[in-house]
Parts: C-alpha cells; structure tokens; sequence
C-alpha cells in the first residue's frame, strides 16, 4: 500500500480535497478529526492535569486550551506530548484496517505534516494550494477568527511557497471542485506506479 501525505497551510482547501480522495474511494486519515475525538475522549483527563481549566464536562475546549498554548512553545511541547501518542495509536490502526481491507493507496491528512517531520512516514506528499488573496477571504469568514488569530496560526506553518517546492504533486483550488477531481485521478494514476518510498 502506498502512503500519501495531504498538506496545506489553513484556508487552501484540504479539507475539501481529502473529501474528493474519499469520493474517489481511498481512505483518509483525518489529522484534526483524530484530535478531536482524543480531546473529546482519552485525552481529556491528561490534559486538564496539565493546563487544569481548559476541559468542560469531561471534553477539552478548544478555545480555553488554545489560549493556554498558543504564544507558549514550553506550552506546546507539553501538550504535543501527551496527545502525539494517542494520535499515533489511532493512525496506526487506521493504515492497519486500510491494509487488511487491500487499500492500494490511503492518504494521511496532517496540517503540519512538514513542520512535524512527518513527510519522512510517507511515500509521496500531496500540497493543496490557493491564491493568497483566496485563502485570507476563506479563513477571514469562519467564526471566531480575526486577522491577529490568522497571523498566529500562519506564523507557526512553513510558507505556501516552500511547502509547494518540497511537494510531489500540488493540487490547486483556486478553479472549484472538478479540476480537483480532475487532479486527484491524475495522481492516483502516478501513485500506481511509485515505489514505496517511506522510512
């Protein structure tokens, strides 16, 4: 089975891309879905005892701990270490169940799949991209998000430009959702014949 990895600074339209991979039958692994189901579940108690205020009724709330974490690396180490764990015991029984089912490709949805180092677990890396006057107007118009927030989130992910460069295929969302559909079979056709390439 061969691996991707999906990546795409916020806004670039990943989310939509990894449906479109799910449309045409592989399975994806959802990075951030995987977190919320730890913080809704097995995390919750291990994250309160670190940063105690950031749960309400036995679920982490996202807003709380982003404020305990965001501007505090120390902060954010401590709490990569207790969920990186969970988080690679779910995907590794994802790529088990995706195996056993004679999956010929599943792709790993990580938003930071480059500034984590994953992109070394993987076989080929998917980049999704748009314009970044596009990408402002997408983020801007989702709750609870305000130009300082964005500027905090994009300071912490490697630039577009970079993660394009160091890309096996970049899929653009600038054009809607058929030339995406377009792209994804293009790849999957490529894929089909790589060699495994990951560590």
């Amino acid at each position: 089975m061969l691996l991707l990895g999906l990546t795409g600074s916020i806004g670039m339209g990943k989310s939509t891309t990894a449906k479109l991979f799910m449309e045409a039958g592989v399975p994806v692994h959802d990075a951030d879905a995987t977190v919320h189901l730890v913080y809704d579940g097995e995390g919750a108690p291990a994250v309160e005892a670190a940063f105690p205020g950031t749960t309400v009724d036995g679920k982490v709330d996202r807003q709380k701990l982003s404020a305990a974490v965001l501007h505090n690396p120390d902060a954010m180490k401590r709490l990569e270490g207790i969920v990186h764990p969970m988080l690679r015991s779910h995907r590794q029984k994802f790529l088990e169940d995706a195996e056993r089912a004679g999956a010929p490709v599943a792709v790993l949805d990580v938003p930071l799949l480059f500034e984590t180092g994953g992109d070394a677990g993987v076989d080929a890396v998917v980049v999704v991209t748009t314009t970044p006057e596009i990408q402002r107007e997408r983020i801007l118009a989702r709750d609870n998000m305000t130009p300082e927030k964005l500027d905090a989130i994009l300071a912490r992910q490697m630039p577009d430009a970079e993660k394009r460069r160091r890309a096996d295929f970049v899929v653009d969302t600038s054009h809607g959702l058929d030339p995406v559909r377009q792209r994804i079979r293009e790849i999957l056709e490529q894929v089909a014949k790589m060699p495994r390439r990951r560590a």
